[in-house]
């Protein structure tokens, strides 16, 4: 990972310290908190401008914005850059990274959401939420925690130092098993046997959101690799991608909340109300992963981004399938976006975490 980062070594037990970040990263809290005022104030201030980038979507009924994607391959394509293909088959001997990955992912979180919205919504916050809108919301919150997190995990990993092959190859499972899984996931638990996922929009999302970035990550390395040398594209090409990566990130956020501005000042008081159930759902399962993995002593760079990739959601799929099934103005809708909004945030708590307690973690590793 190239973060403009010191790498201090004790010479005492022959441990490298934990890499700290940049300023700008270390603060990145902040500047997401700026790019959801900017968002929200964009929406409110120019709302035809932010609705016609709303409407450009690849191919009619897809709910993928195209400006979205744009970003979101910015994002992503650094990542797969340092993916050395030749490595991903190394993955099969190490499968303990990948297991605890697919467990937290389809056995643990959809489950352990839905009992956290009934909980919330349906008793707990009774007395401020009516009943049919409870159940929408809680029907938003397990859309949302039954797609595991696909572009956004490539960041999550920049930011821990993850093994990109190793996440590569956790993402592209997780995306075999939720064309076939994640539909009967949100039917059975949502209760509702009508529940139809629109296929179109789940498989644009895998292929806009990995296979192209993937493809694209794929044929620069081997042209670089065979034109400039190893040396060159690690020290000298990837280090400028970083600024690019952090700015996607940021701007992504900017239209996200724009584009749900009104759902997010209109309804603010259901927007704290959901916001409980996500954080828990976000701390409970990155703990599980992380611990899970260190008592199987998987290596600190599988087990950051695993944790993190057992935590975090798909919402770019999880909004639009809730906007596709529920309507945009839907409680549904708005628990997805509110997703968005609590997720980016607490997972960048949850990757300062794993950074600060590399060393907790690898000396498990090292009795």
């Amino acid at each position: 990972m190239q973060l403009n980062m010191s790498e201090v070594v004790n010479h005492k037990s022959g441990i490298a310290d934990p890499k700290r970040l940049a300023f700008f990263e270390r603060y990145l809290t902040v500047w997401v908190f700026v790019c959801m005022i900017v968002g929200v104030a964009l929406g409110k201030l120019a709302p035809g401008l932010i609705t016609s980038l709303s409407k450009l979507e690849f191919g009619e009924g897809s709910q993928v914005n195209v400006a979205i994607a744009v970003l979101i391959w910015l994002m992503i394509y650094p990542m797969m850059l340092k993916v050395d293909f030749g490595a991903i088959g190394d993955v099969a001997r190490r499968p303990k990274g990948l297991g605890v990955t697919l467990f937290v992912n389809w056995l643990v979180k959809p489950f352990s959401m839905a009992v956290l919205g009934w909980v919330f919504m349906q008793h707990l916050f009774a007395a401020w939420v009516t009943p049919e809108v409870a159940r929408e919301y809680t029907a938003g919150l397990i859309i949302l925690a039954a797609a595991p997190c696909t572009a956004m995990v490539f960041v999550w990993s920049y930011l821990t130092d993850g093994d990109p092959a190793y996440t590569l190859v956790q993402v592209a499972v997780n995306d075999l098993i939720m064309l076939v899984a994640f539909a009967p996931i949100v039917m059975f638990l949502c209760g509702v046997a009508n529940v139809v996922v629109p296929s179109k929009v789940l498989i644009t999302s895998v292929v806009v959101f990995i296979v192209i970035p993937l493809a694209a990550g794929w044929l620069t390395r081997m042209i670089l690799l065979k034109s400039h040398g190893k040396d060159w594209f690690e020290q000298k090409f990837l280090p400028k991608f970083h600024p690019v990566t952090i700015g996607a990130l940021l701007l992504t956020l900017v239209l996200i909340f724009a584009f749900q501005a009104e759902n997010l000042t209109s309804r603010w008081f259901a927007v704290l109300l959901l916001a409980v159930p996500i954080t828990l759902q976000v701390y409970f399962n990155s703990s599980l992963a992380y611990l899970l993995m260190r008592w199987l002593k998987v290596p600190h760079n599988v087990a950051s981004p695993g944790a993190l990739i057992g935590a975090s959601n798909f919402f770019e799929l999880a909004v639009a399938v809730a906007i596709t099934l529920f309507g945009p103005g839907s409680g549904a809708a708005l628990a997805t976006v509110v997703g968005v909004l609590v997720e980016v945030p607490v997972m960048l708590s949850v990757c300062k975490i794993c950074n600060q307690s590399r060393g907790w973690y690898e000396r498990r590793a090292e009795a």
